[in-house]
């Protein structure tokens, strides 16, 4: 009975750890860097994704896309009025064209 017991308990903690390890793979890194790209995402995504970059300057990166066509670099973003240098670089793993 004693050896049955500790089986029991064994097999228990072995599911228990398993189980932690699953749960724990299955959540987002706490460091993930959240990715929009930029040539086809709402003003809500882009404003959402890139730092320093309220609804306001989203919906101006929108129209901006709109009328002058797709970015092609990370740096177009720059011609947004609003949008600089040190904004573009903040966002830089951010940005996606595609």
């Amino acid at each position: 009975m004693n050896m049955l017991k500790q089986w029991l308990v064994g097999a228990c903690l072995v599911m228990g750890i398993a189980l932690s390890a699953a749960a724990l793979a299955s959540e987002p890194a706490l460091d993930a860097v959240p990715v929009v790209n930029i040539n086809s995402a709402s003003a809500e995504e882009l404003a959402e994704a890139l730092s320093g970059v309220g609804l306001s300057r989203a919906q101006a990166i929108v129209e901006s896309r709109n009328q002058q066509g797709a970015f092609k670099s990370a740096e177009d973003l720059a011609r947004v009025k609003g949008v600089g240098a040190a904004t573009v670089e903040k966002n830089r793993d951010r940005i996606r064209l595609k």
